[in-house]
């Protein structure tokens, strides 16, 4: 248990550092793009500008959220901040649900009325955005395997750089046939891109909140491996969910062989080691019972509590 915390801890400040990189640059293009939009009258630049802002601020509260998760543990928190970042993944999910339905009202827009835009400084800048995405990308790619909350980051700025791409070859297109509808089709196709990433986020987030079992988990090997454990016969009202990325916790009732009250810890600690060992679940609670009679010290204390 202590390994499993010690892991999600330097988890967690490599997360921090992936994290503040990334709204680093989204932060320093949010500022070019506004300009290069400005100076261009790119509408679509100064959209991917809206973009790249609420990705700067869901990136901050990104950061905010693994920092509070680091907080301790209290008597009204037992489980300390670890939920925060679970609640900030669904926030930056419903997010990019809104940026998508923008970017396809703004297309609607745009197909009823072109906008005239300055090809080749559209162009560029949106270079410069791509590469910065394309940095920050690689950052985060490792960490969103492992956690919800980077993941989120992640897609955003995923998004941003499909946006970029889009606003490129949109550039490329006005500026060698003068055909004002690319933008808005290739919008389009970028909105649909970005909802269907937002919405797996967005699922993911509410099966954790509902302490679903983790989807990769399977409850039925977990409760034949209990039973496989010597001293154990029986495993019932098992609750299986996740507390936060890699973070996993069950409880369940194990019914074991009469013996004294001395002698459960060992196998307690065996069913914690498989527990932990070959499924990852590093925090667990066990009641134990046994078939009841009069010379077992866990029956009496069980009778006593009913």
């Amino acid at each position: 248990m202590g390994t499993h915390t010690h892991e999600h801890d330097s988890s967690t400040r490599d997360n921090q550092k992936r994290l503040l990189i990334a709204l680093s640059i989204t932060a320093f293009m949010t500022v070019i793009e506004i300009i290069g939009g400005v100076l261009s009258n790119s509408l679509a630049l100064l959209g991917d500008a809206a973009h790249m802002f609420t990705d700067t601020l869901a990136l901050g509260l990104s950061l905010l959220a693994l920092r509070l998760a680091q907080r301790p543990a209290n008597s009204t928190k037992t489980y300390g901040y670890l939920r925060a970042e679970i609640l900030a993944a669904l926030t930056n999910g419903t997010i990019l649900l809104l940026i998508s339905a923008y970017i396809f009202y703004e297309a609607y827009q745009r197909l009823l009325e072109p906008p005239d835009v300055e090809g080749g400084l559209m162009l560029g800048v949106a270079v410069i955005g791509l590469i910065a995405n394309l940095i920050g990308i690689s950052v985060l790619h490792s960490g969103s395997r492992h956690n919800l909350n980077v993941k989120g980051a992640f897609l955003h700025m995923l998004g941003d750089a499909l946006s970029s791409l889009g606003v490129i070859v949109a550039g490329i297109i006005i500026l060698v046939t003068d055909w004002g509808y690319a933008d808005p089709i290739i919008s389009i196709l970028i909105g649909l891109l970005i909802l269907k990433g937002a919405l797996g986020l967005v699922l993911e987030s509410v099966h954790i909140l509902l302490e679903a079992v983790p989807k990769h988990l399977d409850m039925d090997r977990i409760s034949k491996e209990i039973r496989n454990i010597d001293g154990v016969k029986d495993v019932h009202d098992v609750h299986l969910w996740t507390i936060t990325s890699g973070v996993y916790a069950m409880s369940a009732h194990l019914l074991i062989d009469d013996r004294l009250v001395s002698d459960c810890a060992g196998i307690v600690d065996k069913v914690n080691g498989t527990l932990e060992h070959e499924f990852g679940i590093g925090h667990t609670t066990f009641q134990l019972e046994c078939e009841e009679c009069s010379s077992c010290p866990v029956c009496q204390i069980e009778n006593h509590r009913r």
